[in-house]
């Protein structure tokens, strides 16, 4: 390699990070509209535009009848029956998609969230297998999170770092609580010596409490990271058990999901704390860097969030279509088109809406 390449490949972005963003936004995307595709291809509906992104068609191929593209506006992602678009209630209709029975264009609706969640199961489903057959496994001690500005910020201390000795205590071994905790706050404006681990190599820092109310503060977080060190080889079992637990888990974190959104729409949360894209990228990036199992989490994580918020009654989204057709079972007649157009249109605006304001809460993050 010649020192002129050098410097350049290293300021590239870590690959893994770069493949972390991808998989993330435009994998999960792809996965939503997988699902609505072959439902439709299941119905016998003919697919005219398989698209990741919205607006002009960027790059892309034709498969059958399908052409397959990635379009300009990386903010989602669509299928198009062949002559008809569900966004356009007046459409013409040459394959009869309207008239097919309610419950299989309630599938249609359904595939992407179907898809989601099980791709969600499916990344805890491995993460649990994987984790079963674990025989030897190692437990760190590694900086979770930097509050901006403090002590542990000023001097040098960064998330990821894994923490080999603070003081005289060594990690891990250390009590956090009894022993550690207790050394920072009797050491307000004295040098605490921190020895931790970063990109493979120690360093030593001189971490200085803040003095508040007689006690040290640093300013940071600590979170524990297990790492594997041996595995056995995979069963049947390990198979067995990893789908049990992955069931229990995309259970438990839609719940909680859920659950979150529920005090979103209550007002008990804030529109603060919600993630653009922006914030999905750089998580994804941080997860893919940490290893593959928290890659995994996260992508499940997201999926479900994709779920359920496609779930919601909200028009133009999944749940919107869906309920705008059983609304119409129920009624014993179809909505008047121009009904459709304005509903259809109000759940458009208030949707750009939601992701310019996530997007402008994502900016503002960055800027601080």
């Amino acid at each position: 390699m010649t020192p002129d390449l050098l410097p350049i490949l290293l300021a590239l972005p870590d690959l893994k990070g770069v493949l972390g963003i991808v998989g993330a936004l435009g994998g999960l995307i792809f996965v939503h509209e997988l699902g609505h595709f072959l439902m439709a291809k299941r119905m016998g509906m003919p697919v005219e535009v398989f698209s990741l992104g919205f607006g002009p068609r960027l790059v892309g191929f034709k498969w059958r009848e399908t052409d397959v593209r990635l379009s300009a506006l990386p903010l989602g992602g669509y299928v198009k029956l062949a002559g008809y678009n569900p966004e356009e209630p007046d459409a013409e209709d040459p394959h009869g998609f309207l008239q097919q029975p309610a419950w299989k264009r309630l599938l249609f609706y359904a595939g992407g969230v179907i898809f989601n969640v099980l791709a969600a199961w499916l990344c805890l489903m491995v993460v649990a297998a994987d984790l079963s057959r674990v025989t030897k496994f190692e437990e760190r001690w590694a900086v979770g999170q930097v509050a901006k500005g403090s002590r542990a910020e000023q001097g040098g201390l960064k998330r990821g770092d894994v923490l080999v000795r603070i003081g005289d205590l060594r990690f891990p071994g250390a009590d956090w609580g009894k022993e550690v905790l207790p050394a920072i706050q009797a050491s307000p404006e004295k040098a605490v010596p921190f020895v931790v681990q970063r990109d493979g190599k120690e360093l030593t820092l001189n971490l200085v409490p803040a003095n508040e109310g007689g006690k040290g503060r640093l300013g940071f977080g600590p979170e524990i990271q297990g790492r594997p060190l041996e595995r056995r080889a995979l069963t049947l079992k390990d198979l067995r058990d990893g789908a049990v637990q992955g069931t229990q888990e995309t259970l438990y974190l839609t719940g909680g999901v859920a659950a979150g959104i529920g005090k979103l729409v209550v007002g008990k949360a804030s529109v603060k704390d919600m993630g653009g894209p922006g914030t999905i990228g750089v998580m994804a990036y941080r997860t893919a860097q940490i290893g593959w199992t928290a890659f995994l989490r996260f992508l499940a994580f997201i999926s479900l969030n994709l779920a359920v918020l496609n779930a919601l009654p909200i028009p133009f989204l999944d749940g919107g279509h869906a309920a705008i057709l059983l609304f119409e079972k129920l009624r014993g007649r179809d909505l008047a088109i121009k009904v459709k157009e304005r509903i259809l249109m109000g759940g458009f605006v208030f949707l750009m809406g939601l992701m310019g304001l996530v997007i402008f809460l994502d900016i503002l993050r960055f800027r601080k």
